[in-house]
């Protein structure tokens, strides 16, 4: 049977399951790199302050990604528990965005806003201390750890690169705008932006304006 000669010959059944994987992503990938949505920002989305910058890669490097997802999904008991459905528009300065798919720990792309940042600092440094059934790791360390201001310069350097809108003044400020903060203030701040973009009222904030007002992680 036709079958068995592919069963039997490794190279030929490798050669021909690439085939269909490269055909088969490229039906997906193409479309959607043409579409406008998935390329432009959505309405009110502002590039990252530098101490949300550094607090992003506090969040990658400390892997949060394993266990909480960015993205909700259009499903009304999605929407009803997390806010509004996800939208790419909302991650194309997201380098590499978070959107995930394991959720031991709850959808983290609507956080910024519904706890202050004294709860997020209690639930960094013992998460059992807020949510008793939690089995997520302590950060305590975090608070001993400095941000690296030239460091964070270099990300958004790179980030620029990448096509987030970062001007030179943004860059050159980064360091002020970390200086004497530590890993536990940037991560907080990072969980604190992740919120759906809100259309402008007015002239959108730079990332320069954003870093002089930062979120205060008030209940909305």
């Amino acid at each position: 049977m036709k079958h068995e000669i592919l069963e039997k010959n490794v190279v030929l059944l490798a050669v021909l399951i690439l085939a269909a994987i490269s055909i088969g992503g490229l039906v997906e990938i193409i479309p959607l790199m043409n579409q406008k949505a998935a390329t432009q920002p959505s309405a009110g989305l502002v590039p990252r302050t530098p101490l949300e910058v550094a607090g992003r890669d506090v969040y990658i490097r400390e892997g949060c990604y394993n266990c909480h997802s960015q993205m909700v999904r259009s499903l009304h008991e999605e929407v009803m528990r997390y806010g509004p459905a996800g939208q790419a528009g909302e991650s194309v300065w997201d380098h590499p965005f978070q959107w995930g798919s394991k959720r031991t720990g709850p959808d983290l792309s609507r956080i910024g806003g519904r706890y202050s940042d004294d709860w997020h600092r209690i639930h960094l440094n013992n998460p059992r201390d807020v949510v008793p059934e939690s089995n997520m790791p302590a950060y305590r360390w975090l608070t001993e750890q400095p941000v690296d201001g030239a460091e964070v310069a270099s990300m958004m350097r790179a980030l620029r690169l990448a096509g987030v809108p970062y001007g030179d003044a943004d860059i050159a400020g980064a360091a002020e705008a970390v200086a004497g903060k530590n890993q536990m203030n940037a991560l907080i701040a990072y969980l604190q932006s992740l919120r759906a973009p809100r259309p402008p009222a007015g002239p959108q904030r730079t990332a320069a304006a954003a870093a002089a007002s930062p979120a205060t992680g008030e209940q909305p």
